[in-house]
């Protein structure tokens, strides 16, 4: 099976595409850590990629595109995966179409998670980091037993830069803006399966589950 998973930051892609891939027995295949690899690496591509993350705004295109073409590449991508990142855009879309048009094959279903806009900003501007073991913490959802400091070393927690409200509010206007038109894209393309987005992370699954076997049988 080939999918993707669109949705806007904090509706839970992550988590859902671990979930569901290892379900499903294909990869996933996320951008997030397609550019970290690059990054910790040190290449070329990931130190562009960077400079753009670090403001919250979108990778260029080019850069994006040849990391995604060399991850699809990879042997155990060969008999299915599900992208969690890619495309961001319909030129993206256009993209990954034409990336498998040349292995003859194509898209099975692309998954929406939908989820209130306020409801991201509290969710992402909610979290804080330890800066020792890396654990993640809410403010709200999951505290730590101290306020303000982590559970496990004893660290103060920090609020990273991209979970910034601020920031999360310019995350969203640049998904509005370039990665929404993606839903019309593949509703049109006869592709599209929507699920809300909230509620526990097992019910979530549920839906996620249900919409894609619907899809599936449909297109069969």
């Amino acid at each position: 099976m080939r999918a993707v998973l669109v949705g806007p930051p904090g509706a839970g892609k992550g988590t859902q595409a671990q979930i569901l891939a290892s379900e499903l027995s294909v990869p996933k295949v996320s951008t997030g850590d397609i550019f970290r690899a690059n990054v910790s690496g040190g290449t070329e591509l990931g130190t562009r990629a960077k400079e753009y993350m670090d403001r919250g705004d979108l990778v260029p295109d080019e850069v994006t595109n040849a990391m995604v073409k060399d991850r699809l590449s990879k042997e155990d991508a060969a008999a299915g995966f599900l992208l969690d990142g890619f495309p961001r855009n319909v030129p993206q879309a256009e993209t990954l179409k034409g990336m498998l048009a040349e292995l003859d094959t194509g898209l099975d279903v692309v998954l929406e998670l939908r989820v209130d806009e306020e409801e991201v900003v509290k969710r992402l501007s909610g979290r804080r980091s330890c800066p020792e073991c890396g654990r993640v913490y809410h403010v709200e959802y999951d505290p730590p037993k101290v306020e303000g400091r982590c559970d496990n070393e004893g660290a103060e927690l920090y609020q990273r830069e991209d979970d910034r409200e601020e920031t999360v509010r310019h995350r969203l206007k640049v998904y509005r803006e370039q990665t929404a038109p993606l839903v019309e894209f593949y509703e049109a393309e006869g592709l599209l399966a929507t699920i809300a987005a909230t509620g526990p992370v097992e019910e979530v699954t549920a839906r996620a589950k249900a919409a894609i076997k619907v899809k599936l049988e449909a297109g069969s």
